[in-house]
């Protein structure tokens, strides 16, 4: 995709990177998340891995035509059987960019991110009612490993 830039994000994106985690919660969501704490959590995670400005995490920005139209937080981490691995934490894009191939370079970026470190495996969350993301990760290779189920105790 020759007009979109994949660029790493900065302290000053933080305002972008708020607007963009919001979108995470633009979904059909169990009653007990709020789209305002899943925004949250999730802005909160980007700005502190760009302010440790770590090999193991990274931030991206992609941009068209000098607008913001998504962006991407991938990051190194151990999973529960002991395997290190790729997780991408975040991939948003705004409404606007929907079906433009966004995120698609988004995850190419990931998974190039993750060969480049010689880490065997990608994984991500998803909810289970965002079925749009879901079909998209589908189409993308992704498998889905196991299921999280939550009952609310109060």
């Amino acid at each position: 995709m020759p007009d979109l830039i994949i660029r790493p994000a900065t302290p000053a994106d933080a305002d972008v990177l708020g607007a963009l985690a919001e979108r995470l919660g633009a979904c059909p969501l169990p009653s007990w998340r709020m789209p305002g704490d899943i925004a949250g959590a999730d802005g909160r995670g980007m700005l502190d891995a760009v302010a440790a400005g770590s090999d193991e995490n990274e931030v991206v920005i992609a941009e068209r035509r000098g607008q913001v139209v998504g962006c991407l937080h991938v990051l190194a981490t151990t999973d529960f059987f002991g395997l290190r691995h790729a997780h991408v934490s975040v991939l948003a894009t705004t409404a606007a960019a929907e079906g433009t191939g966004v995120a698609r370079a988004l995850m190419a970026h990931a998974e190039a991110w993750t060969v480049k470190r010689g880490l065997p495996l990608l994984t991500l969350n998803v909810f289970d009612r965002n079925a749009r993301a879901r079909r998209f990760y589908e189409q993308s290779g992704f498998e889905m490993e196991m299921v999280k189920y939550a009952k609310r105790m109060g």
